[in-house]
């Protein structure tokens, strides 16, 4: 919005506001005389018994309106006096505006007002002796505060309607999203910037760009997005692009390879190391990531258990979702299979390997099993599926057996020591022997073969030995078809049927409206940043991160991990001895804002270099971007056996987000989440601690949650708090476990669905810090108030502190979706936003204070049912 000068005061106007067109120009008029005189021409004349009235009533008028003068001057003075201390002041009386309505609600929000009723905490004026600002930028701000409230709710029993309701009521969900909240929209905000920068009648012009690498940069960044908004040519390949990779995978697979290199490593070894290749997922999953409990800096390899083609294990064991999976695996097998193939597999050319061979029969028998229509799928032992619909339903089985094998989410991102598990490689080469590993690390690392291995879940090894020995060749084929065909069609054009069949298992999953396509060029904005994100980051950082917003921004952090170190003296549940180890480890986390230095986003030379090996064709999105994704993979693989790349992020610039790295002990915040409603350098402290502050405190939390606690200072996996401190602490996470496992969803048909508490304990900690950013805001506000960044706003009659908090509520707003909300509570280890809310300010007495709620709120519990991490 452009800025406009501000309205001159009315001591400046010119003419009243409101006048009387009959008198304008003193056309019409009459001669003006003065109150006295008119009194005075009155006292002339002999008083009549209706002049004696008259006058009577005039003096007690004059009366009556000095004591209500009197009394309003001595009200207004005592509201002009400042408070003793402006950093504590707090809400002591609670004054009824017109925003704030008496009511009992109903399940349907229908507001009956009574005469008893008591009202609802409301806004108290703010100090009235301090100007509010004035500006546009104040009042646009200002606005977007109060729409987004819903003012009928009592902010003691469901803050989060409270403050998000107003929100949510005007930004429906998208047709083609399952759920829609405040980081969409400010991702959408972020998204329109690089499509600014992506577009080519963009004011952005590549002949302008200051170095030959930026002009490298930008045809680059532009021609990947100009293959993806090219529909016609998308819709001319047709299934192609996605047959032609599945004709590979088959052809490794069966060992029909012309090429010598992949000759040697044919089969089953091969098809998966292409696929790995590719970053599609499938059978199991290395990573590169530090020896946690060695030394943390090196670079070493991860097995674990892969993606799904469901969003978690639950799913699998749920009978509809599975006949829906089969159904979508059906049709990407019907597609990409020709009829004659299915019917002249044979076991003897498509063995997984000679060790699989030999064992006769499979079992357990049959290798597809029954399935949930009614067929038993009983099969004569020496005949493959007879026909797609078996061939799909024998994959399903396949993939929920390994399902069955993982190990819980919650045990996989809550238990760091039970997931390290280092072992020589012997222990997986020689127990997964249908995978030729050497040959499988030759496709990535031929110089750099592993010795040594961390497992997350060791049985997860040898459970998929054994169901790979007991499954037929050619499910395990049509497995890695699919794996294929799930993670590709999304490139494909939108008039395919792989495309459509995918797209299908989304919108039931999600609660997608059937059909409903979203806008074209953001999601090609959102490729083309996923796959070149640090080179868009570049432009984008240079066209939204500009001023002093690091420095402002890098501020509310420190002030924020200051705030938790002064507490940690005073927790309850924690030693002295573990107090200085924990202030030792806050000192030494690492913060990055904004942008990273490697590859280096202000270097367009170090961007070019580091995206050289990605070759685009404005004419191809689907190879374009298989190409830029084992560009990544290739990248990873790389780091292998070296020390941690200090200056490397996880997120590029423009993502909406920020995280905690637990192996490098830092914590990261990209320009995109740095933006409102989150961020601002410009606004008034108590917003940016209340938004940001907790975005901030939530991270730095991480590294004192159930996971993040079990790393030092310098990111090695090791018990650093006494015994003592580590039985205090699994209290309070007890806890918080207990807490959010009462909270429960609706998934749309009636049925309850409760959040994991497990594993979602380590985010609910991460969100109890929001305590750390009131502290820090408080420790800073004295000069901060004396430096006019503590400001009013217009027309928000609420304390700062009440600010603080309806900042941090208003950044969760989000309508979601039943199916959306379901999968979030089975996969997330982050809990619904409402309750991440309601959820953490049970366990903050400041906000109870803040809006001086009844001790029978729900949120103001009483001490001993709150789970007081930081007290």
């Amino acid at each position: 919005m452009a800025d406009r000068e501000a309205r001159p005061s009315t001591d400046e106007e010119s003419a009243p506001l409101l006048q009387d067109p009959h008198t304008q120009n003193g056309v019409g008029s009459t001669p003006h005389r003065s109150f006295t005189e008119r009194v005075g021409s009155l006292l002339e004349k002999p008083l009549t018994t209706i002049n004696k009235v008259l006058l009577l009533l005039l003096l007690l008028f004059l009366i009556l309106s000095s004591v209500f003068i009197g009394l309003f001057a001595g009200a207004q003075h005592k509201l002009n006096t400042p408070p003793a201390s402006p950093a504590t002041s707090i809400l002591t009386s609670i004054v009824t505006v017109s925003t704030a309505v008496p009511t009992t609600l109903t399940a349907t929000k229908t507001t009956v007002v009574t005469a008893t009723a008591a009202p609802l905490p409301a806004p108290s004026s703010p100090p009235s002796e301090e100007q509010a600002c004035l500006t546009p930028q104040c009042v646009v701000l200002s606005a977007a505060i109060l729409s987004s409230l819903d003012t009928t709710q009592d902010p003691c029993d469901n803050f989060y309607e409270y403050a998000t309701g107003g929100w949510r009521n005007s930004h429906p969900i998208p047709s083609d999203k399952g759920r829609y909240g405040t980081f969409n929209t400010l991702f959408q905000e972020n998204q329109e910037v690089v499509r600014h920068i992506l577009e080519a009648n963009s004011t952005l012009s590549i002949a302008s760009m200051p170095t030959s690498y930026d002009q490298q940069l930008l045809t680059k960044l532009r021609d990947l997005y100009t293959s993806c908004m090219d529909e016609d040519t998308l819709d001319q390949f047709g299934e192609g692009p996605l047959k032609d990779v599945v004709r590979h995978v088959k052809s490794l697979y069966r060992g029909e390879s012309t090429n010598p290199v992949e000759k040697q490593r044919n089969g089953l070894t091969a098809a998966i190391a292409y696929l790995h290749s590719k970053g599609i997922p499938g059978l199991f999953d290395f990573g590169v990531e530090g020896d946690a409990a060695v030394d943390p800096n090196f670079m070493m390899l991860w097995f674990s258990q892969p993606r799904l083609g469901l969003p978690s294990k639950e799913y699998f064991e749920d009978k509809p979702t599975r006949r829906l999976y089969k159904n979508v695996l059906e049709r990407l097998l019907t597609t990409l299979y020709d009829d004659e193939e299915v019917q002249k597999k044979s076991k003897a050319s498509l063995v997984i390997n000679e060790e699989a061979s030999n064992v006769w029969p499979p079992w357990p028998w049959p290798p597809w099993g029954g399935d949930d229509d009614g067929h038993d799928g009983d099969k004569d032992p020496e005949h493959k599926p007879a026909d797609i619909h078996e061939l799909a339903k024998a994959v399903v089985k396949f993939e929920r057996r390994l399902a069955q094998a993982s190990l819980d989410l919650d045990l996989l991102y809550q238990d760091p020591v039970g997931t390290y598990n280092k072992v020589p490689m012997t222990n997986i080469t020689t127990t997964i022997v249908q995978i030729n590993f050497p040959n499988y690390f030759a496709t990535f690392t031929p110089r750099n073969y592993p010795s040594e291995v961390v497992v997350t879940y060791p049985a997860y090894v040898v459970s998929l030995a054994d169901i790979l020995n007991s499954t037929d060749a050619a499910v395990v084929e049509a497995y890695l078809v699919t794996r294929a065909a799930l993670s590709l069609s999304p490139r494909l054009g939108t008039s395919t049927e792989s495309w459509k069949a995918v797209r299908s298992l989304q919108e039931t999953l999600q609660g997608i409206k059937p059909g409903a396509m979203g806008d074209r060029a953001e999601y090609c904005a959102n490729s083309v940043d996923q796959a070149l994100g640090y080179a868009t980051g570049r432009y984008f950082v240079n066209e939204t991160f500009g001023g002093n917003s690091k420095d402002k921004g890098t501020k509310v952090i420190t002030d924020v991990v200051k705030a938790f170190k002064a507490s940690l003296p005073h927790i309850s549940w924690m030693d002295e001895k573990s107090a200085a180890a924990a202030a030792d480890k806050a000192d030494a986390i690492r913060v990055k804002v904004g942008y990273p230095t490697s590859p280096n986003t202000e270097s367009a030379a170090s961007l070019a270099s580091y995206y050289s090996l990605v070759k685009i064709n404005k004419y191809t999105y689907f190879d374009n971007m298989l190409g830029a994704t084992a560009s990544d993979v290739y990248k990873e693989w790389q780091q292998l056996g070296k020390q941690r790349d200090l200056d490397a992020w996880e997120m590029t610039p423009a993502t909406v987000n920020a995280y905690y790295n637990p192996p490098g002990n830092e914590i990261v915040f990209p320009a995109g989440i740095l933006r409102p409603p989150f961020f601002s350098q410009e606004w008034p402290s108590y917003l940016k601690f209340g938004a940001f502050g907790q975005v901030a405190a939530h991270e730095l939390t991480h590294a004192f949650d159930s996971a993040g606690r079990l790393y030092n200072q310098e990111g090695k996996l090791e018990e650093w708090w006494t015994n003592a401190t580590s039985a205090g602490f699994k209290v309070k996470q007890d806890c918080i476990v207990n807490q959010y496992a009462s909270y429960a969803v609706d998934d749309g048909n009636g049925n309850e669905v409760h959040v994991n508490g497990n594993l979602t304990s380590g985010e609910n900690i991460g969100d109890s810090g929001l305590i750390q950013s009131y502290r820090a805001w408080k420790a800073q506000y004295e000069d901060s108030f004396k430096a006019g960044t503590e400001y009013l706003l217009p027309g928000l009659n609420f304390t700062r502190e009440q600010l603080f908090f309806i900042a941090f509520g208003r950044i969760w707003a989000e309508n979601i979706k039943p199916a959306s909300l379901v999968q979030r509570v089975r996969s997330d280890p982050h809990s619904p936003n409402n309750f991440r809310v309601d959820g953490t300010l049970y366990n903050v007495p400041e906000f109870a204070k803040a809006f001086n709620c009844s001790a029978n709120a729900k949120l103001n519990p009483p001490p001993e049912k709150q789970c007081l991490f930081w007290q």
